[in-house]
């Protein structure tokens, strides 16, 4: 079992993991760890295994209580492995009452251990709804402001890609507001892990902001970058974000 870890859950969910992983060459395995940017070492299992792993988990655990859920998940993302960052996301989506007690402090403390697109992703797409933001709107803002300066590249982008299911599901200004703000701030980088994010919360904007994103785009075309102007102006006059490319094509 992982060396350190003593909450009975996530050595149990670990086990799981391990009993159903498969192996990979050394460079197969390094191939995947530098395409999802992590630094962490992986067990390499199927999204659909880790999906009926945490489902069997859920199912068997229904009387999960609120602290039990809380350590479950600190001890998760103090893991040395993305398979373990990964779950933590996935029980976040799987249990949506324990979830909506999630405080935005404790959002902050697991991105400390977070690095490259997929972990923060994993952690950030789609678990938090823009319900959930403007019932706590005060101290959510506050984060997603702070996200947005910190001198991790991993915690700025978070604060781009927290935002794109409320934008998206939501006319809220206060979301949309916040969303430009952040992107404002972030425009300027060159990064990766942020060029994408921009283009994915412009993206997600347009679709109860067009005009706004339009005028935003024509505005600020020479300091957005590249990828976000093209993608934005693809998603908005076709609904995709790219061309899609002829059947034979290479």
């Amino acid at each position: 079992m992982d060396s350190g870890v003593t909450n009975r859950h996530h050595l149990e969910l670990m086990s799981k993991v391990k009993e159903n992983a498969r192996d990979l060459s050394s460079d197969e395995k390094q191939k995947l760890l530098r395409y999802v940017g992590t630094d962490k070492k992986c067990f390499v299992i199927t999204a659909e295994t880790e999906k009926r792993i945490i489902k069997q988990w859920v199912k068997e655990h229904s009387d999960l209580s609120q602290p039990e859920f809380m350590e479950l998940l600190d001890s998760l993302y103090q893991g040395a492995s993305i398979n373990e960052i990964s779950i933590a996301g996935r029980l976040l989506r799987s249990l949506p009452n324990l979830k909506k007690n999630v405080k935005p402090e404790c959002v902050d403390l697991w991105l400390n251990r977070l690095h490259g697109w997929s972990e923060v992703d994993s952690l950030c797409q789609s678990n938090f709804s823009s319900a959930e933001f403007l019932a706590n709107w005060k101290r959510w803002k506050r984060l997603l402001t702070k996200l947005a300066s910190d001198a991790n590249v991993n915690k700025r982008r978070a604060s781009l890609v927290l935002l794109t299911k409320s934008v998206r599901d939501s006319d809220d200004p206060r979301l949309t507001d916040l969303a430009f703000v952040n992107i404002d701030r972030l425009k300027s980088e060159r990064d990766i892990l942020i060029t994408k994010a921009v283009s994915w919360l412009l993206r997600d904007l347009a679709r109860h902001n067009r005009a706004r994103v339009e005028r935003y785009l024509k505005e600020n075309e020479e300091t957005l970058p590249k990828i976000a102007v093209r993608e934005t102006r693809m998603k908005i006059s076709t609904g995709r974000k790219s061309p899609r490319r002829a059947k034979n094509s290479k």
